[in-house]
């Protein structure tokens, strides 16, 4: 089920039962298009988020943590001017559209009471978040500018005045009986499910799709409104069962039970708890995906250039693999100086090395002394030999580029968009990127930021997600007894245990945590070492990251979002 208008007004009636009278305390903007309010309702602080990003548009509590940027953004600025301290009157949804409205009492400088209302449409591309004066109906600013040139509609700009979006005239599904359904529908036409999205407000394709399962295998004028009415009460009487259901690989979230889905369920106690786990790492990921798309084609390249780059050495080597025969003929030249003339083309001679006592037919350069021939021999032979000694070394090398770009591919893989960075300047640092103009080279004072844990045991353990973060935690951040973990022979993340001897517990969830950040996610029974930190050397001149370690112990887990999602602080 999307967000489609009965979401939206199952959402609203939520927020308004629990957020109605708040005071708004504090406004965040820690990406583009998304908001998080702070506001203090019922004796309880209250996290608030607000998208309108394309892919995620939503609105929902939240107990997430978010980064915040150093400079607000305008648009944050904006709001924390005209909402910081109001209350909230009134949240409300428009008819059975994806808009919410929050109406809001501030003061301004003066002292005078002043009324906003912030319009939150959920409408994928096209969602917005604006903050309209109640009085002049005129919009203070938007999270997206959108100009004329962009909708012929309206045009969503300061100064303008706040217009809905084109209405799309059809049924309100509450003031529908039986007979008007019908009215409604050709059941000559079949497809019933996409009548009812064309026909009924608020209707998503999911739910059309539920409706029409519940009126049975033959859907008829007598089964198919039963079966609509039926659900509309539970919609009426705010009867819901918050689930999420995987199906078929892929994930989806309803307010009733969906029964023409199969798959794994799960229930939750309230929307907002339903939808944090539901979006929890999706629209991070694709603001990461945005951020990084560039990176990641690059990491690619790079990586599959490495692999063509091994063919070809390899087939190098099997050529330079001639090296002992062109020693063996420059040898039994030498031992046959006295039968060769010069001008000869070439010469048979016996095998010494031929157990069986056979000859061998040796090629010569006629314009070359017998002598000479032999040295041409001993010449190729030198120069295969010192072949295969530098292509090893290019193989070698090439097989540590692999590994090493195999392990930034895992890193952006669960990355949050700072690490973006921090993989990005890594790479400028080792000479794989230019730097660009626009980017300034960070302070060297300044220390990665790492993600924090806490076991069920209440002690510390914390994780780096790139190359720059693993090298602190280990070699500056952790203290020599405490406990290192890392997956065994596989990419991921370094973790540090703030113990020197933690309980069993700890070190599961710790070792849980490591194999989440790896390239072993998807996987069971992931082996992960452990040992002090200071059995982890890092080599002379080897690539950021990389360590060797000794006296480990390797536990098996298995990686678990849900887990790694609770110990976070």
């Amino acid at each position: 089920m999307s967000f489609d208008g009965f979401m939206t007004r199952a959402m609203t009636n939520e927020l308004a039962h629990l957020l109605t009278s708040g005071r708004i305390s504090k406004i965040y903007q820690p990406y583009k298009t998304e908001l998080i309010f702070t506001i203090r309702a019922n004796g309880k602080n209250h996290q608030l988020l607000l998208s309108a990003n394309a892919n995620f548009a939503r609105i929902h509590l939240t107990n997430e943590k978010y980064d915040n940027p150093a400079v607000p953004p305008m648009f944050c600025m904006l709001l924390r001017k005209h909402l910081e301290g109001s209350l909230i009157e009134k949240i409300e949804q428009l008819e059975m559209e994806r808009i919410i409205v929050f109406h809001v009492r501030s003061k301004d400088e003066l002292g005078d009471e002043t009324y906003k209302k912030l319009y939150i449409e959920i409408m994928g591309r096209h969602s917005n978040i604006s903050l309209v004066d109640h009085e002049s109906g005129n919009i203070l600013d938007s999270i997206k500018h959108v100009s004329l040139s962009q909708s012929s509609y309206r045009s969503v700009l300061p100064g303008q005045p706040y217009k809905l979006p084109p209405e799309q005239k059809k049924a309100d599904p509450f003031e529908l009986d039986a007979d008007q359904l019908l009215r409604r529908l050709d059941f000559n036409a079949g497809k019933i499910d996409r009548q009812l999205v064309e026909q009924i407000a608020g209707l998503s394709p999911q739910l059309a799709k539920e409706i029409v399962f519940r009126a049975g295998a033959v859907v008829n004028r007598t089964s198919l409104p039963t079966a609509f009415l039926d659900v509309m009460s539970l919609f009426k009487q705010h009867k819901y069962e918050p689930e999420m259901i995987t199906s078929g690989g892929k994930e989806f979230f309803t307010i009733l039970p969906l029964t023409h889905l199969t798959g794994e369920r799960r229930s939750f106690t309230s929307l907002s708890e339903l939808l944090d786990r539901f979006y929890y790492g999706k629209a991070e990921r694709d603001r990461v995906k945005q951020q990084a798309h560039d990176l990641e084609r690059f990491l690619s390249n790079e990586l599959q250039k490495n692999k063509k780059k091994i063919k070809k050495l390899e087939r190098t080597l099997i050529h330079a693999d001639q090296a002992k025969e062109f020693q063996k003929l420059g040898e039994l030249l030498t031992a046959n100086l006295y039968n060769i003339k010069r001008g000869d083309k070439q010469i048979e001679v016996i095998d010494y090395y031929d157990e069986s006592g056979g000859t061998v037919v040796i090629p010569l350069d006629p314009q070359k002394t017998p002598s000479d021939n032999a040295q041409a021999y001993f010449k190729r032979y030198n120069k295969a030999k010192n072949s295969v000694e530098v292509v090893e070394e290019q193989i070698k090398k090439a097989n540590e580029e692999i590994e090493y770009f195999d392990q930034l591919i895992q890193q952006t893989e669960s990355a949050a968009p700072r690490d973006i960075e921090e993989i990005r300047e890594e790479l400028i640092e080792e000479g794989y990127l230019r730097r660009r103009q626009k980017l300034k080279k960070p302070k060297k004072d300044i220390k990665p930021v790492l993600e924090q844990y806490m076991s069920s045991s209440g002690i510390d353990f914390f994780v780096g997600k790139n190359n720059k973060q693993n090298d602190y935690v280990t070699n500056k951040f952790a203290r020599q007894d405490e406990i290192w973990l890392h997956t065994k022979d596989i990419p991921g993340s370094h973790v540090v245990i703030r113990s020197t001897e933690p309980d069993e517990q700890t070190l599961l969830e710790a070792a849980t945590v490591a194999a989440y950040f790896s390239k072993a996610r998807q996987s069971s029974s992931v082996p992960v070492d452990y040992t002090k930190v200071r059995h982890v050397k890092k080599p002379n001149g080897s690539k950021p990251g990389f360590v060797i370690y000794d006296q480990q112990t390797t536990i098996f887990v298995t990686p678990n979002e849900d887990l790694v999602r609770s110990l976070r602080k």
